[in-house]
């Protein structure tokens, strides 16, 4: 048995043996084929042969001594890369070596850095120099195109110095990948490029930010034929290659595409729909393709491939599919700046693979953010930047634990800053501004360790600014201005602060500067504008600070001494020093040879302004200086040709405008307002069409004609425009209607005398017209011309000699005073603002009188919109389409001769806070429906002929008798001297309606009279008394509602 049991046991491990033996020859058969290849193919072969061909050789080695070898610029590469979420490239960048410079002549080619070998045939197939610190032109007779079995090159993140690429690669029919990408070509793309059919991938993308001689330009024709010639692309890169065409229906036939980068490159047109669902499809990226339109489509089934969507500041638009939420796969979708519209689908919350999602700037309509956001557990950038979204913060964000950029700016949200945000431990970036964010700043914040910018700008947030903030190892940018905090600023425990910018502008901040602010030593930016700041501050200490750039400390309660320290004060760049009790110009500025922004507006500076101001030999690069509000006397000296921002205003300087301003060029804004200057305004002025934005000579004694001021044919740029309270005469020069961009114009308080100026309706921004005090006559329309201000959102013409009727549809087309919706209404008044967006013109309006003060410089808000025709000779009726007007906040009509009734229709506005319609003929009843206007806060309806009941409720309780005197026929609860008789009993809603009429119910009451006694006479001699009773007891109660609406019928009858 036991020997039955041992053959056995060696039959079984003679079949192991077997098939061990069979196993390990299928592996030897298969190996060593790939061995032999592999051996003849890698560039690590020991064979002996010498593998690198010598013509090829010597071709790279002319090819290495065409350039030049320099070491990149890391900086600028880093901004790019970091614009771009390129990192990558920026590791590659930063670790880069000139490959060519160690390729030896004694050594085999295919062995040199970069130099790919085909062993079979010892031919060179491919080179990869990428970041390899060329420097040069590349050129058409470059040996580089003797190597003409070349399958892939790569020469990208190279200086070429802006040449051509040669045509001569449209030559190298073999090129399976070209890539020469940020390698600072420029020029047209060769046609030659659209011949190499056998490509798999296209990268001639380039850095943008340069002028259009080193741009690169692609024709439509070459972009066409490349999407047609190329069918294998798999990878199509042109960014910032300006092709400025529409893009061809056949790119959705490159069925093997994966990746599209076609960032600003003036793309136009549609956007072919079905390029979305290409099988392979990976990447879309179409950035800054400004007038590229389209829209997503809706996916029929779930995609796994497409992991990259970028159309950030293109015009695509639409609603978001909800669809959108089968992109399984989909890792970044950003979407800032386009026009989308509606709701953002709950689907895209369950796209649990993003980690970038952007959808700033859209048109979403408004919605609370869901608490399933905090399910994407892989997010590292979040920015939802003005998307209507409102309520609170979902405590579930504190899940996204690698978020690393959160925005939600600009925004409706409320109700406390979530605790939970401390546990985002990885976070760089969080932006809440322009929001309704309240309560204090969690302490929980202070575990964000490697927080490097805080923007908690313009909320309601309060209470003391937490110490905490300051101890923030990575903080480099602070800002919490505009809110409501108070108190003393602790500054504590800042030995490792990175703080470069600290704004807190606009805020309630008391008490003095703590002295630990000072050892904040890498501060570049501080701004401690309009707080409550007080006590003295010594310059020197600034001195500590030597990185600081730009200083605000305007508008508080400070004292700022030792203006002429010895100390070596940093070289600001900006400084803002107004009301700061200074009394002399500082002599510290003489040092200051690098400031661009200066402000010492309301002191008490008497001196005139010193030569030294401007700098020594001309090097002061001053671009912006304010000395409103001073002392200043004496005549103006003209500052240095950088200015392009002057004011003055509000000194005591005199004489004439000097006739070297005329040689400033880049000149913006000249205010010279509130001063003695006098004479007549150079005929030069009108040179600085190119340039002036704004122009302001109000309040001086300016005379003469306003021709020659307009003479060069119009300041074609100019928006502001006032010359009030001067002594200008004659009439208004046509030419001023060249002034196209003009959106405030301002003549008040002169003596010009003309008709009404109807071309000024050719201004298309015209905003702002004010005409006041002057010597205006005739009507104010023309039958023969239609008025049509269409942005007119303020209008004053007080006090002139206008005269006639205003027609019934005068204002029908005064679109600026316009609004369907007036919770939407937009601010009629655009600010003016230089590019930067750095800098405001406040616009003061000279003698507005609103709710019956004369206020002299109001300044008028951005939402502010008024007519002002009182004192004049207009007569008629008050046009009803005034009531259209529904964003009207102030109307005047007052010492006119309007007669007639005050129209219903002016209860439309509900806006309206003040209304003068006193002096003139109105006679009638006042209309109930102004008591439903509920932000009236003026009335004047004084010295009329209006008559009856003052309506009782809503605000016409609240007005004195002076707003409703001198009318004999009218009488209410508001006249203590004329209350009205029981018979004369105000009057209700019911019957307010000036369409309304009693005529109809008087013939339905008699109707109805009739058909009740035909039915009651039925019932009575038909029916049981059952049917008696519930018809004599219905029957009462009818009667006594009838009775009640007659009794009011007979009162209104009666009045």
């Amino acid at each position: 048995m036991w020997t039955s049991i041992i053959n056995h046991q060696n039959h079984h491990y003679s079949l192991i043996f077997y098939f061990i033996m069979i196993l390990f020859t299928i592996i030897i058969s298969c190996c060593f084929p790939y061995v032999s290849c592999y051996s003849n193919n890698s560039t690590t072969s020991s064979s002996p042969r010498l593998l690198c061909l010598p013509h090829q050789r010597s071709a790279l080695l002319q090819f290495k001594h065409e350039f030049a070898f320099q070491k990149p610029n890391f900086t600028s590469y880093r901004r790019f890369c970091s614009r771009y979420d390129q990192y990558s490239f920026y590791t590659d960048i930063f670790e880069s070596y000139p490959k060519m410079k160690f390729w030896k002549a004694e050594k085999d080619c295919c062995s040199w850095d970069g130099v790919t070998c085909d062993f079979k045939t010892g031919q060179v197939v491919g080179l990869d120099l990428a970041n390899s610190w060329l420097q040069g032109p590349l050129h058409s007779n470059s040996s580089l195109f003797k190597l003409r079995q070349l399958q892939e090159i790569n020469l990208s993140f190279n200086n070429f110095s802006f040449s051509l690429i040669p045509s001569e690669f449209g030559q190298l029919s073999r090129l399976i990948n070209l890539n020469l990408s940020f390698s600072m070509f420029s020029g047209p793309i060769p046609s030659e490029i659209s011949f190499l059919t056998n490509l798999d991938s296209l990268d001639l993308s380039s850095f943008e930010g340069y002028d259009e001689t080193t741009l690169l330009h692609l024709t439509k024709i070459d972009f066409t034929n490349i999407i047609q010639n190329m069918t294998n692309l798999s990878q199509l890169h042109l960014h910032q290659v300006d092709v400025s065409s529409s893009i061809p229906e056949s790119l959705a036939n490159l069925t093997s595409l994966t990746s599209l980068q076609l960032g600003g490159c003036g793309l136009h047109g549609q956007f072919p729909e079905n390029v979305f669902v290409l099988p392979n499809i990976q990447s879309i990226h179409l950035p800054c393709n400004y007038l590229l339109s389209g829209s997503l489509p809706q996916l029929i089934e779930p995609s796994n491939s497409l992991r990259r969507l970028a159309l950030d500041y293109t015009n695509f638009s639409g609603e978001l599919p909800e669809t959108i939420g089968y992109l399984k796969s989909l890792n970044e979708l950003s979407l800032r700046n386009c026009n989308f519209v509606g709701p953002i689908p709950p689907s895209i919350w369950n796209l649990s693979e993003l980690t970038y999602l952007q959808l700033s700037l859209n048109h979403f309509n408004g919605h609370e953010l869901p608490s399933t956001l905090g399910s994407l557990a892989k997010l590292t950038v979040l920015a939802l930047d003005s998307c209507e979204f409102s309520g609170e913060i979902p405590l579930s964000l504190g899940n996204l634990t690698r978020l690393e950029y959160f925005s939600l700016s600009n925004n409706s949200f409320s109700g406390p800053i979530p605790a939970s945000l401390g546990n985002l431990k990885q976070l760089q970036d969080l932006i809440l501004s322009i929001n309704s964010f309240s309560g204090q700043i969690p302490s929980s914040l202070g575990n964000l360790t490697v927080l490097k910018v805080l923007d908690l700008s313009f909320n309601n947030l309060g209470e003391a600014i937490p110490s905490f903030l300051f101890m923030l190892p990575s903080l480099n940018r602070l800002y919490l201005r505009d809110n409501r905090f108070k108190g003393s600023l602790s500054i504590e425990n800042i030995s490792s602060s990175q703080l470069e910018v600290l704004d807190l502008e606009d805020n309630k901040l008391n008490g003095q500067i703590p002295q630990s602010m000072f050892k904040l030593v890498n501060l570049v930016y501080i701004c401690l504008y309009s707080n409550d700041l007080s006590g003295t501050v010594e310059l020197s200490k600034f001195a500590k600070l030597v990185k600081l750039q730009m200083l605000w400390l305007s508008f508080n309660r400070l004292s700022i001494t030792n203006l002429s320290t010895t100390e070596v004060l940093p070289k600001f760049q900006t400084l803002g020093l107004c009301s700061c009790n200074i009394s002399e110009f500082p002599n510290f500025l003489k040092a200051q040879d690098q400031l661009e922004s200066l402000h010492l507006c309301d002191n008490r500076i008497e001196d005139q302004i010193p030569n030294w101001l401007w700098g020594a030999k001309g090097k002061m690069k001053l671009d912006y200086l304010d000395l409103r509000g001073n002392k200043l006397h004496g005549a103006l000296i003209v500052p240095p040709l950088s200015i392009s921002y002057f004011y003055i205003s509000y000194n005591n300087i005199s004489g004439g405008i000097h006739p070297s301003f005329q040689k400033w060029s880049n000149l913006k804004v000249f205010d010279i307002s509130n001063n003695r200057f006098g004479g007549t305004v150079p005929r030069w002025l009108c040179n600085f069409s190119s340039s002036l934005e704004a122009l302001n000579l109000k309040r001086n004694n300016f005379e003469g004609s306003l021709h020659q001021m307009f003479t060069c044919g119009g300041m074609h740029n100019l928006k502001f425009l006032d010359l009030s309270h001067n002594q200008f005469q004659e009439q208004l020069p046509h030419s001023l209607v060249n002034c196209s961009e003009l959106q405030i114009l301002n003549l008040g308080h002169n003596m010009i005398s003309d008709r009404f100026p109807f071309w000024l309706q050719n201004l298309p921004e015209l905003q702002v017209l004010v005409l006041r005090s002057n010597k205006f006559y005739g009507p104010i329309w023309d039958p023969n011309k239609l008025l049509g201000f269409v942005k007119l959102g303020f209008v004053d013409l007080a006090f002139n000699n206008f005269d006639g009727s205003l027609p019934s549809e005068y204002f029908r087309n005064w679109g600026g005073m316009m609004v369907k919706d007036v919770d939407q209404k937009k601010p009629f008044f655009t600010y003016l603002r230089d590019s930067s967006s750095k800098y405001w013109i406040d616009f003061y309006i000279t003698s507005l009188v609103i709710k019956g003060v004369e206020m002299e410089d109001k300044t008028i808000s951005s939402a502010f919109t008024s007519i002002d025709l009182s004192n004049n000779k207009f007569d008629g009726e008050i046009p009803s389409s005034i009531g259209d007007l529904r964003a009207l906040v102030a109307l005047n009509l007052s010492s006119n001769r309007f007669t007639g009734t005050i129209p219903s229709s002016f209860g439309k506005m509900k806006e309206l806070e003040s209304l003068d319609l006193s002096n003139n003929k109105l006679s009638g009843r006042i209309p109930q429906q102004l008591a439903d206007l509920s932000f009236l806060a003026y009335l004047n309806l004084s010295r009329n002929q209006l008559t009856g009941p003052i309506p009782q409720g809503g605000q016409l309780d609240t007005f004195p008798s002076s707003s409703f005197e001198d009318n004999p026929g009218l009488c209410g609860s508001q006249l203590s001297s004329k209350k009205c008789d029981a018979k004369e009993t105000p009057i209700s809603d019911v019957e307010s309606d000036d369409s309304f009429t009693w005529i109809p119910i008087v013939m339905g009451y008699g109707c109805g009279l009739m058909v009740g006694f035909i039915i009651g006479y039925v019932t009575l001699f038909q029916q049981g008394p059952t049917a008696l009773f519930w018809s004599s007891f219905m029957g009462s109660k009818n009667h006594r509602k009838n009775a009640e609406e007659i009794r009011i019928f007979t009162v209104v009858i009666d009045n």
